[in-house]
């Protein structure tokens, strides 16, 4: 009977908060976003910016500034973030391992490894989708050797041994990478600007794709939270609710990779975004993945724009990039949350 009665309140909290969340994520990222355009080396006045988004036709100097380099600047870290977030979500639903995200697990350096590989091959001509196609395989080939590893596919998910297994390989591709970039100097010079991990010069070529790839899927991982949470419970009480693991753990997998795929061939390496992000939200509105994919792409994009314009006004003239900007933000909040001891019951 005590139950039936403080239920019900319950609930209706934490369904004000998850209300709450969206509406301060929102305002958050519109507020973000407006400044994202206005802020940089060279301020640009709100009405040169209105008057370079109302009237396209002009082309001086400011309003090329506006429409060639702020606002895809502004639209690539927005979508990159969200990517990232979900594919961190994702990852620690199916490991059921809140340290999982594509940077941990080695998502991230196999696609490095990667790209480093294609321009190697090709000297760096490839294209934008030359850069998709190898960021895509090179994320898929290590989640899969990560997996295979792990032991996921003989013993199921187990998140010690995932981790270890992540952090081995992702090694191991480091000192690959570097090791075409020590014998081919060529791939250096390519490499470098792209390994960085940013979002700034990356040019608007590459806002469409990004955006074709990484909107889909995140739709798509959104409508599969109610599957995510019945594996996040254990493949036993996921069968017993009706839900498929090995269908929900290949789905999941395949949007892991488009995602983390896609943002590391946009920006590069970007870490702790994936790890930060659905963590924060999981402590804010509990452990429904309904709610928790979503709002880690909201959340997640706050954190990349965030960090990405940080990094132009904190040593004008110069930028420090968006990569090292998430590491200073998100290590000491990951820090702050590992040390809280409700997440010992995510």
């Amino acid at each position: 009977m005590t139950a039936l009665l403080v239920a019900p309140p319950a609930i209706r909290r934490r369904g004000s908060r998850r209300v709450v969340a969206v509406l301060v994520g929102v305002a958050i990222l519109m507020a973000l976003t407006v400044l994202s355009v206005l802020v940089g080396s060279r301020p640009i006045e709100p009405s040169v910016v209105w008057a370079a988004i109302t009237r396209p036709d002009v082309t001086d100097d400011a309003h090329l500034v506006v429409t060639e380099l702020r606002m895809p600047r502004t639209a690539l870290a927005i979508v990159v973030g969200a990517a990232l977030g979900v594919a961190g979500a994702i990852m620690q639903a199916l490991t059921r391992n809140p340290l999982a995200e594509p940077g941990i697990l080695g998502v991230n350096a196999g696609a490095a490894a990667a790209v480093a590989t294609g321009i190697a091959v090709t000297g760096g001509a490839f294209g934008t989708l030359g850069l998709f196609g190898f960021s895509f395989a090179g994320a898929a080939v290590a989640a899969l050797a990560v997996a295979a590893l792990g032991g996921i596919f003989r013993r199921g998910a187990d998140p010690v041994r995932l981790t270890l297994a992540g952090v081995a390989f992702a090694v191991t591709l480091g000192a690959y990478t570097q090791t075409l970039l020590i014998n081919f100097p060529s791939v250096f010079d390519t490499f470098r600007h792209w390994a960085v991990g940013s979002v700034q010069g990356r040019g608007g070529e590459l806002v469409l794709p990004a955006v074709a790839i990484i909107v889909p899927a995140i739709a798509l991982a959104s409508l599969l939270g109610r599957s995510l949470n019945a594996v996040a419970m254990g493949q036993d009480v996921a069968r017993s609710v009706g839900a498929d693991p090995r269908g929900v753990l290949g789905a999941g997998a395949l949007l892991v990779v488009l995602l983390a795929g896609a943002a590391t061939a946009v920006a590069g390496p970007i870490g702790f975004v994936g790890l930060t992000a659905p963590l924060a939200v999981r402590l804010l509105v509990g452990p429904d993945y309904r709610w928790i994919v979503p709002l880690s792409a909201l959340f997640a994009a706050v954190l990349v724009l965030g960090a990405d314009i940080v990094g132009r006004v904190l040593l004008p003239p110069a930028e420090l990039e968006t990569s090292i900007v998430t590491a200073i933000i998100g290590a000491p909040v990951f820090i702050a949350l590992a040390r809280r001891r409700r997440l010992m019951r995510l």
